[in-house]
Order: structure tokens, then sequence, then C-alpha cells
């Protein structure tokens, strides 16, 4: 690039938070329509080297029973696979090829949900990722545990 055009991709639209609960983190606003109307979600890279991702839930996050939806945990973990595989897929559009999860917690209105995850392996075409899901409000217990495949389709433009 020269510096005369501009990007506006996924990518680019990345945002760090300067005031508030979320200060110091990142997030997507306009990246992803379904992601804006389901999130927030936020992601940074912790004082480990740890890709996390995070969101507080809230009411238009449960189910009838007042549980997180098994949707919204699925969309959430669908956002972390991105970023925990950011490196590996940086430069390529991509999509989720696979998706596995194992449902064995969950979270309530107010509670914060946390991700936390590692790439398995970078292929040339395809990321092997997995991770971990969990409520930080009550000391980390498990959400989800999920494993999945994202498949590069091309370079970005």
């Amino acid at each position: 690039m020269d510096g005369g055009e501009t990007t506006d991709n996924y990518a680019s639209k990345l945002k760090v938070v300067t005031e508030g609960e979320w200060a110091g983190w990142s997030w997507y606003p306009g990246g992803d329509p379904y992601e804006d109307l389901a999130g927030p979600f936020y992601c940074r890279v912790d004082e480990a080297g740890r890709r996390v991702c995070a969101f507080r839930a809230e009411k238009k996050h449960m189910n009838g029973g007042m549980f997180m939806h098994g949707g919204c945990v699925m969309t959430f973990a669908d956002f972390c696979l991105f970023w925990i595989a950011r490196e590996d897929l940086d430069g390529s559009h991509s999509v989720t090829a696979t998706f596995n999860g194992e449902f064995v917690g969950s979270a309530g209105i107010g509670e914060r949900v946390e991700c936390v995850g590692e790439v398995v392996k970078a292929g040339r075409s395809m990321v092997f990722i997995r991770g971990i899901i969990s409520n930080a409000s009550r000391g980390g217990e498990p959400i989800m545990s999920f494993s999945s495949v994202v498949k590069k389709t091309g370079p970005r433009a």
C-alpha cells in the first residue's frame, strides 16, 4: 500500500476501548453485522501473551430459562476462533469449516464470560483451534469446551 488507499475490511475495524470496564480491550464495531447484534464481544492479548476474548452477559443473551442461550455461546466461540488464530489467518479470507462444542455450564445476566484458546496446528489452508469459554464471575467455571477448523479461502485484497 502506498498510503493513498483506504483499507476497509474486518481487520481494519479493530478499535481499542479507552474508557470504562473494557478499557484496554479491543472490539470490531461494524466489522460483522451479526456479531454487532449479538455482542459486543471484546478481545486482547493478556499479560501472559494469551489471546483472550470476553463480554458481559445481558438479557438479550439469555434463553427462556434465563440461562445463556447455547446459540449465544456458539456465536461467541466463533468470534473467539478468529481472534485466537488471528496471526495464522493474517492476510487471508477464511471461514469456519467445522465446529465441535461441549456445553458444560452457563452464565446469567451481568456475569462476565471469557475465552482462552490456542492454535493446535496451522497448515497452508486450514487452521486447527481449541478453546475454553468460562464464567469469570464464578471463578472461571467452564461453560463450553470447543474445537474447530478454519479454512483459508483466499488472500485478502
